[in-house]
């Protein structure tokens, strides 16, 4: 924890600093309910933290899921004993044993005790998205997630020198969004913005309410969204971008209209964040501090404190034990008719066409066993037709990628970071194409 007097949170009812949410963590922590875990639905980015942190001091285990759906959540109770939820909202509905948090935010004279937590204790289990199949549980240690944002802090250079102001648009119950906008403040020097922030105007009314230097914490769905409004911002520090890919000229675009410069941070939930770059100067990624990736075999392995080697999903091209690049997923790539492409490359072409807003290729289910398959895509394009999109297509891919159907949708079941999880995807692909 940092020192008693800096501040970790901010909204618009309060600054809370580290005394401040000490005794307010152990006070909640007095206040919970018995129970081995917890599902923290709170949605304040503040009031998450504090029920995270009174878990802990409670000895209990944070559940982080993307999906906080009753059926889910059910599910979830049948995974997990001894289970209950916890929430900042008296009308969010749970199936759970349930506890409402209600804060003491006046702090006492004094400090609280800062715990001692044992790096090797299991504090959070994190949950994927489900984007290629089914959400997989991964558990998170206490010395991975402290040492991974220290190590963000020094790699970004987020230095007590010039504490910044960091607005996020992704929930903290994602992997990401739990690393910067909730365990980060408590390490670095950076405070959390706890208000709404997600369109485009709750996002310039959020760094409105900040002080400066600002960082604002979003993803290329969100980027990509503002730079098609006039939006005029605050004076920006930096952008952050993750959860997918960010197209260079989107960076390009982003750093010229809003005067700043656009980082990204590499990860996956199976470790947390690893690396960072700033878009435009280059393909190769910088591993964080502590950080190492190698090449065995045919695999990649993530080595870092406190997290045994990790193979990685992702294929890269190891430069050095601290840089590399990114070639794509291995869950990305499709071959039809003797060729191979990459799924999010084909996006990215698809969604470049000129008023196509969003889409999605989706591969057939049997493309391995059929290689004459054929691809079809889901677009929202309000003003740009299938066969016109279909045209632009065939002057930019392979024609063994080319759809057999376009199919427009008025938006795509997209989840709060922009992911498409699988079992949506396959929902609207059975309403629209199998009924």
């Amino acid at each position: 924890m940092r020192d008693p007097g800096a501040v970790l949170f901010r909204s618009a009812e309060r600054v809370v600093t580290a005394r401040t949410f000490l005794h307010a963590a152990h006070r909640l922590a007095a206040d919970l309910p018995a129970a081995a875990s917890i599902v923290n639905l709170c949605r304040d980015r503040c009031h998450f933290a504090l029920a995270f942190a009174a878990s802990v001091l409670r000895g209990q285990t944070n559940l982080l899921a993307s999906d906080r759906s009753a059926r889910r959540l059910r599910a979830l109770a049948d995974e997990f004993d001894d289970l209950v939820s916890i929430s900042d909202d008296p009308a969010a509905p749970s199936p759970l044993p349930h506890h409402l948090m209600s804060p003491a935010w006046d702090a006492p004279a004094g400090d609280a005790a800062n715990p001692d937590i044992e790096g090797g204790r299991i504090v959070a289990i994190v949950f994927t998205s489900g984007s290629t199949g089914t959400a997989v549980a991964h558990p998170k240690r206490w010395g991975a997630l402290a040492a991974r944002s220290l190590a963000a802090g020094a790699h970004f250079g987020w230095a007590a020198a010039h504490p910044a102001s960091l607005v996020g648009t992704v929930p903290p119950q994602h992997m990401y969004g739990f690393e910067t906008t909730v365990l980060l403040p408590l390490h670095a020097a950076v405070s959390s913005w706890c208000g709404t922030a997600f369109y485009p105007a709750d996002i310039r009314r959020a760094l409105g309410s900040v002080p400066a230097p600002r960082l604002l914490v979003t993803t290329p769905l969100q980027i990509r969204a503002m730079l098609q409004t006039d939006l005029v911002l605050p004076p920006l520090a930096s952008i952050v971008s993750a959860t997918a890919p960010l197209d260079a000229e989107m960076a390009a675009a982003a750093e010229r209209r809003w005067d700043t410069e656009v980082l990204e941070i590499f990860g996956a939930t199976e470790m947390g964040s690893i690396a960072g770059r700033r878009t435009i100067a280059g393909e190769a990624w910088i591993t964080y501090p502590g950080v190492k990736v190698s090449r065995v075999d045919d695999h990649t392995l993530v080595a870092a404190p406190f997290l045994a080697p990790t193979r990685l999903n992702d294929v890269i091209d190891v430069l050095s034990g601290e840089r590399f690049r990114l070639l794509g997923r291995r869950t990305d790539l499709i071959k039809l008719g003797g060729r191979r492409a990459s799924l999010s490359g084909l996006n990215h072409i698809l969604t470049g066409i000129d008023g196509v807003a969003d889409g999605v290729f989706v591969a057939p289910d049997d493309h391995v066993e059929r290689p004459t398959a054929r691809m079809m895509a889901f677009v929202v394009a309000p003003t740009c037709s299938p066969d016109a999109i279909l045209a632009a297509l065939r002057e930019r891919i392979d024609p063994a990628f080319l759809p057999r159907r376009i199919i427009a949708v008025t938006a795509l079941p997209r989840d709060e970071v922009g992911k498409l999880p699988y079992q949506a995807l396959a929902a609207l692909r059975a309403r629209l194409v199998d009924p």
